[in-house]
């Protein structure tokens, strides 16, 4: 890395270097992290990245993404380092980037610090270790950590938080009937609501069950089973109360009001059991002019079951002896279950129900609440503890990630160290016989699509599954060396994620840009013989396409013809057939009409190169080389200007990032990203190659590729002519 002169950026020396090919501030040292507030923030490569997609710790982003919106911007890495350099002696220690840290770094003259060396050894003593350092796996697992711990300091208490079996046993009442809160130890527990909320329960409770007197229960523990069967029957005696009142009113309307035969007969000669429903219709009673219930009598047998229910329980102890009882005599069991109703609907510390109205009473009466709300208060007062220790997890993130951080932020040097990848690179693509180690996981591929272009690069778009994972990835690899002839839409690959996993890898989409000039100069070459395949095959199609038309139209025409023949029709056939004997022969002069055309042109071609050949060698591999650079001179050209101008930021921008710089990727560089299969150099033989002849195809295409690089030659030499140049003499 190329050192330039010391600049000053405000009172503090800023060194700067080259890094990818751009001035970039260098962060060497602790007092560099320390003054970083002060740089210019024009001068950060990074003004904000993805807390998501990256290979980095998430946990450590999610910690510095303070405002919860899911991008790191400048003033929240500013925070960290702020918060960091404060607590620790020397910053010097982040660059370690060692998961492991020495409490000694600590400063416990800084109250904070103090604090969290305190709290750092209260983690190390509940996890029963015995040591001067604490990593990030202590600190991670806060489960662990609070696992043999009654108090810490979240305002809950389990079982564990007392010795007392009185208070235990309150503590379990509480979480089995108006529910538990999770403790910081993975425990079940109970806080200072909760535990209000079951004495307020228990207290509503018992008020409600000792509200219940003896005039409030009519019959007394079969008071609720006597008013379901009050309920179950009281509209169809109604209605027999009704009917009997029409009877008193017009004594002819006795036999509409009462059973009728008729219905009856309908429904004699089915399944009487099936037709419960129809008979429950019915009367409850017979109907004859009594204006009253009869008790003892036979009742619809449908209705039957809840009769007797009723009667047991309400009839037999109210009305005691009666053979039937009234209208109003009926109206007043309304009354009687009034008072039980209003009782009920008033029931309050259902939640506490399922205890029982004994033990509920008990724990009121043995009045533990104050005992449990103080156990509750001295947890509380380990809040400042506790957070302490959720701190102490933060350093140990920060002390670990910070300055990995700033170099892919700040300066973005990790991805020019060769011997370390950035945070944005998800792996390693294998492809073609390369790998591509510049791979970035593609967040929003529309954005990819409206920038990709600008970064001036080869991409290849990959979808990537794996078996063991739920949710596929795509990927945008870039390549930057070797040759793209084989490369295609549909090609598969795989994918080695930083973790090593390997992803199935199908190419999606391919933006082209130049990977080098060596590329740039066969790629006129490569697009001429792509055209010149592609109208072949393209004439060789329709020509195909007709001929089998053809053939399909004679086909079915022969077979129409064939289903209404005729001696006569078969004889003018036949002479047809003899006609086309005669066609084919002017066929074979038009082919030689071509082949003397092409003797013509072979002809022409053979006077051009011999003027060619009266010119000197070195005039000859002049316009050889003249042709050439007008051919792939402006390919090359181009090339040579993108190459040097190849940026990542456009990709980085496309995920979410905002690059405040440009992150060039040169050529020698992009060697160093895209590594080649290096095969030793031998002397391959193919046996069958000895067995087979050339192809005269082949012959016959050197022949006029060489033809017409003669005839261009000789063109391009008398224009040079023309500007009195002697390349003609």
């Amino acid at each position: 890395m190329k050192l330039f002169n010391q600049l000053n950026q405000d009172a503090y020396k800023w060194r700067f270097g080259n890094v990818g090919g751009s001035t970039r501030v260098l962060i060497e040292n602790g007092e560099d992290i320390t003054h970083l507030s002060e740089l210019d923030r024009k001068m950060w490569t990074v003004l904000s990245c993805p807390v998501q997609g990256l290979e980095f710790d998430e946990t450590t982003l999610r910690m510095m993404d303070t405002d919860n919106d899911g991008k790191i911007r400048v003033d929240e890495v500013l925070e960290a380092v702020g918060w960091m350099t404060t607590v620790l002696k020397d910053p010097s220690v982040l660059l370690k980037q060692e998961s492991e840290m020495p409490l000694s770094a600590l400063n416990t003259e800084n109250a904070e610090g103090k604090q969290l060396y305190d709290s750092a050894r209260q983690i190390l003593s509940n996890l029963g270790l015995e040591k001067d350092t604490i990593s990030v796996a202590d600190t991670s697992n806060e489960t662990a950590i609070f696992a043999k711990t009654g108090s810490n300091g979240d305002g809950v208490i389990t079982e564990l938080s007392t010795e007392d079996e009185a208070l235990k046993k309150v503590i379990t009442a509480c979480m089995a009937t108006v529910g538990s809160v999770a403790d910081r130890s993975g425990l079940a527990g109970v806080d200072e609501a909760k535990v209000n909320l079951f004495y307020d329960a228990c207290t509503a409770y018992v008020a409600w069950k000792e509200a219940c007197t003896k005039d409030v229960l009519p019959f007394g523990d079969n008071t609720e089973a006597a008013l379901a069967a009050w309920k179950a029957i009281k509209d169809k005696v109604d209605d027999y109360f009704m009917r009997c009142r029409l009877v008193a009113f017009d004594q002819e309307s006795t036999k509409a009001l009462d059973v009728q035969v008729a219905r009856i007969e309908a429904i004699s000669a089915n399944n009487l059991i099936a037709c419960k429903d129809e008979i429950a219709t019915y009367p409850l009673a017979r109907i004859c002019g009594n204006k009253s219930l009869p008790l003892n009598e036979s009742v619809n047998p449908s209705w039957q079951a809840a009769f007797d229910a009723i009667k047991s329980l309400v009839f037999d102890v109210e009305f005691a002896g009666k053979e039937s009882i009234t209208e109003s005599e009926w109206n007043s069991l309304a009354g009687k279950f009034a008072a039980y109703e209003a009782w009920k609907g008033a029931k309050a510390g259902a939640e506490v129900e399922p205890l029982g109205f004994d033990t509920v009473k008990s724990l009121l009466d043995e009045n533990r609440k104050a005992d449990i709300l103080k156990l509750i208060a001295d947890d509380k007062a380990l809040e400042a503890q506790a957070n302490g220790i959720a701190a102490v997890n933060k350093l140990t993130h920060y002390y670990r990630d910070l300055y990995h951080l700033l170099k892919n932020y700040v300066t973005l040097s990790d991805f020019y160290n060769q011997d370390i990848k950035a945070i944005f690179q998800a792996g390693t693509l294998y492809i073609d016989q390369r790998s591509c180690d510049l791979c970035i996981k593609v967040s929003d591929m529309g954005a990819h699509n409206a920038s990709a272009g600008l970064s001036g690069m080869y991409i290849i778009y990959c979808n990537c599954t794996n078996k063991t994972k739920a949710a596929p990835m795509t990927i945008a690899a870039v390549l930057t060396n070797g040759e793209v002839k084989n490369l295609r839409v549909g090609m598969n690959a795989v994918f080695y994620d930083r973790d090593g996993l390997d992803w199935d890898a199908c190419v999606t989409k391919i933006i082209e840009n130049p990977i080098s000039v060596k590329e740039a100069f066969l790629s006129p070459y490569r697009k001429f013989g792509k055209f010149c395949s592609e109208q072949i095959n393209k004439l060789a199609a329709d020509k195909d396409s007709k001929m089998t038309a053809n053939l399909q139209s004679s086909v079915s025409k022969a077979a129409t013809d064939a289903s209404t023949a005729t001696p006569e029709s078969m004889e003018a056939a036949k002479a047809g057939a003899g006609k086309q004997a005669f066609d084919m022969s002017k066929f074979l002069g038009l082919f030689a009409v071509i082949g003397m055309a092409l003797g013509t042109i072979c002809g022409f071609l053979l006077d051009l190169l011999k003027g060619f050949a009266a010119l000197s060698w070195w005039k000859m591999i002049l316009v050889i080389v003249a042709i050439m650079l007008v051919i792939s001179g402006p390919s090359m050209l181009m090339a040579w200007f993108k190459l040097r101008k190849r940026n990542l930021a456009p990709l980085l921008n496309a995920n979410g990032w905002a690059v405040n710089a440009d992150a060039l990727v040169n050529v020698p560089f992009g060697v160093k990203l895209t590594e080649m299969a290096d095969f030793p150099m031998m002397k391959l033989v193919d046996p069958s190659m000895s067995k087979k002849r050339t192809s005269p195809w082949k012959v016959i295409i050197w022949i006029i590729i060489v033809l017409a690089i003669a005839f261009a030659a000789l063109y391009f030499t008398n224009v040079l002519a023309r500007f009195g140049l002697p390349f003609n003499k």
